[in-house]
């Protein structure tokens, strides 16, 4: 006769439920497994054909032949679109904690536009054609308006209100004198629209060296703020309470979205849609926490990179549909989506 254990007893030996904290660690492996499909797709599918032998051959032995070079562009290209794609979406996240805004993305504080009309600059009064060239002063650019949008947003007294309106401002200028230049000068108009357009197609070894150690230093950066943004997230009044330092946290999130997204815009050109749709897709399945939702997205954001500059090398073949056009192409639905969402929400 089997006799029933008391439900005390039942309790104890029953499995307990996987915490909140597990599913989110098992959810952060899976994307990272999704990030190395996507990855070996790219450097595996191309606008020219080539079978896995021809890929395996080129990644791992050194003859020289045609399919070789390929892959080693492609593998390039892949490696850049990682590391682009990880700092447009890490800077995406600090500035909508930043800006207590889920719709920002890094063009809202200028910075795509600084480093838009800085390459206008080096290529129109400096005579500068090379990527090299453009790389540097898309950096630099991209740093002087980060730094003029927090004086003009009040320095020490910024609010995510005056950020947000004095990078619009910014940005509508810039944009201005970009047109206007490229409108005077078609040698400029006709270098810069490849640029403009955002593409992983150009990278080099060389490119990457140069805005790696820029990359890596916004990443520590940025994952190192997850916590005083979460004090801010409750209020200022809460955040000092908490111990952060307001101006302090600031002044560090602006400086770390500005080096991430520089250093992703010198390389690729202006890419937009990336850093806005994959933070707010982490914030719906992550919650608020800022601990979890930099890291998802560091992951997650170079899936859609690559995703996209795989799906451009497909649907124009021979040639391709560069990666800036098909992120714009997906974003733009995504974003009117996330805004009617948000305003129903609201209602």
């Amino acid at each position: 006769m089997l006799v029933e254990s008391p439900p005390e007893q039942r309790a104890e030996t029953a499995p307990a439920p996987p915490t909140r904290r597990a599913v989110r660690a098992f959810g952060l492996l899976v994307a990272v497994a999704i990030l190395v499909l996507v990855a070996l797709a790219s450097i595996a599918i191309g606008a020219k054909e080539l079978s896995l032998g021809q890929v395996w051959h080129g990644l791992f032995e050194d003859s020289g032949t045609y399919g070789d070079v390929v892959v080693a562009e492609r593998l390039s290209r892949t490696v850049l679109g990682l590391l682009a794609g990880a700092a447009l979406g890490l800077a995406g996240a600090v500035l909508q904690a930043l800006t207590r805004n889920p719709l920002a993305d890094p063009g809202l504080l200028g910075i795509n536009a600084g480093a838009s009309a800085a390459v206008v600059t080096a290529i129109t009064y400096f005579g500068v054609t090379s990527l090299s060239g453009y790389v540097w002063f898309a950096f630099f650019g991209a740093a002087a308006v980060g730094a003029l949008v927090w004086f003009l947003g009040g320095s020490r007294g910024a609010t995510p209100v005056r950020l947000a309106l004095a990078g619009t401002a910014i940005s509508a200028a810039l944009y201005g004198y970009l047109q206007a230049v490229m409108i005077m000068d078609e040698a400029a108009l006709g270098k810069m629209r490849f640029w403009t357009v955002g593409s992983l197609a150009s990278a080099t070894d060389s490119t990457i060296t140069q805005v790696l150690p820029f990359l890596l230093t916004g990443t520590v950066l940025a994952l190192a703020l997850a916590r005083p943004l979460n004090a801010m997230a409750m209020g200022d009044d809460t955040a000092k309470a908490l111990g952060a330092d307001l101006n302090r946290t600031r002044a560090l999130s602006m400086l770390a979205a500005t080096v991430l997204c520089g250093a992703a815009t010198a390389a690729c050109g202006p890419i937009v849609f990336v850093g806005l749709m994959v933070p707010h897709v982490v914030r719906s399945f992550t919650g608020p926490d800022l601990r979890w939702i930099l890291p998802y997205a560091a992951i997650l954001s170079p899936v859609l990179l690559l995703g996209a500059d795989v799906l451009g090398r497909i649907v124009a073949r021979p040639s391709e549909l560069q990666v800036g056009i098909v992120t714009a192409i997906l974003g733009g639905p995504v974003f009117i989506f996330l805004v009617r969402r948000r305003r129903t929400a609201q209602l």
